[in-house]
């Protein structure tokens, strides 16, 4: 049998942190539940700006989000304009009843291309535009590898061209090491809505090795 395990939950004992960094004892279930919902909006309206991670730091009175996109300008706006109205948007939804300060932090990523999640959302997007799922394969492998990647897999399951049976297509380029601890792989999966059914959607990206002092 296969033991499969999250290649980011394998690894945050040696090189990677946890997104959430907070601690609480008595509303540990609020403050989860209150997480996913904003990990949620966010995903959602924000989709075109290529989002990669959503960190969230809890303080005493305040809460810092810090947003990893490939595109902040779509976020930003003119003037900053944007931001602040997404800023007060998650103040009034999420944490009205709170007496949180939200502060929001927006970042560009450097190379969009090696990051996992904006990758299966390009996949996805092309996808659902109809175009040939071998191409999008072959197409997502060229554009990782030429960021730098040192391996890459991904994969599509379900009813591939409208097929009556799902089945699983997979391409792989360069090592993958997933057992090695110091691997820096980055994972992420998605779902294509499709006029037949969905699609699965799952890629791994090898960055390198990660040593630490």
């Amino acid at each position: 049998m296969g033991h499969k395990v999250h290649p980011k939950i394998f690894r945050l004992a040696t090189i990677l942190e946890f997104d959430a960094k907070w601690f609480s004892r008595k509303k540990y279930a609020a403050f989860l539940r209150q997480d996913m919902k904003l990990k949620e909006f966010l995903f959602k309206s924000l989709k075109e700006a290529g989002m990669d991670s959503i960190q969230i730091e809890r303080g005493a009175n305040e809460i810092t989000i810090t947003l990893q996109v490939a595109k902040p300008g779509l976020i930003i706006g003119r003037g900053g304009v944007g931001a602040e109205e997404l800023r007060k948007k998650i103040q009034k939804n999420f944490f009205a009843k709170d007496k949180f300060a939200v502060k929001l932090n927006i970042q560009e990523v450097s190379k969009p291309n090696l990051s996992a999640q904006i990758v299966v959302q390009n996949m996805i997007n092309d996808l659902e535009k109809r175009m040939p799922f071998r191409r999008v394969l072959k197409q997502t492998i060229e554009r990782v590898r030429r960021a730098g990647a040192q391996g890459v897999k991904v994969m599509v399951s379900g009813r591939l061209d409208g097929a009556e049976i799902a089945r699983r297509e997979k391409l792989t380029d360069g090592k993958l090491p997933l057992t090695n601890l110091r691997a820096d792989i980055n994972y992420a999966n998605g779902i294509a809505q499709m006029t037949y059914g969905v699609l699965g959607v799952k890629i791994w990206i090898y960055r390198g090795d990660i040593f630490k002092k």
